[in-house]
């Protein structure tokens, strides 16, 4: 199957680790990821309007620099992969959770310092660029919480009677 092609490259020898099926189930775990959905779903529609408005100024003869474009590209990629992650992670599968909470951790601190850079962006994509790191620190939240790395607990190095399913 693709999918346990691409886990595989993404997650390494721990692809197959996969949590609890009722801590999953639980109600707890469930409305986390359903608020992490529309969050990642934000951050899609932002990155989209990133594009529209850049494509417009152009349309109507505005010069719109490529870190522009190029950030627009970007963001939709890194929505993407982050949506992969969510719902690898939601199937159960630790690897996708670490990643999703690692990378909802650093892109926003990586964002606002290039949002930062003095004359790289129009002031529109600045504010594009705080608004994606609040929606993604929102997400860091919700992985970040008790219950959640209660039910994505690291699995134990090989040898330590983890039972890995790999």
């Amino acid at each position: 199957m693709v999918f346990e092609r691409v886990d595989r490259l993404a997650a390494g020898r721990h692809a197959g680790y996969r949590v609890d099926d009722d801590l999953l189930g639980h109600p707890r775990t469930r409305r986390a990821f359903t608020a992490i959905t529309w969050l990642l779903a934000v951050e899609f529609v932002l990155g989209l309007a990133a594009l529209l408005i850049a494509w417009i100024l152009t349309m109507n003869g505005q010069p719109v620099a490529w870190p522009v474009w190029f950030r627009g590209v970007v963001v939709l990629g890194i929505t993407t992969t982050l949506f992969y992650f969510a719902w690898r992670a939601r199937e159960g599968y630790y690897w996708a959770y670490s990643r999703l909470r690692l990378f909802s951790k650093i892109f926003p601190i990586v964002t606002l310092i290039i949002a930062a850079i003095p004359g790289l962006y129009p002031l529109w994509m600045i504010t594009e660029q705080i608004l994606f790191s609040l929606v993604l620190i929102g997400v860091a939240d919700y992985l970040s919480s008790d219950h959640m790395r209660r039910v994505f607990v690291k699995p134990m190095p090989a040898g330590t009677g983890n039972t890995l399913t790999e």
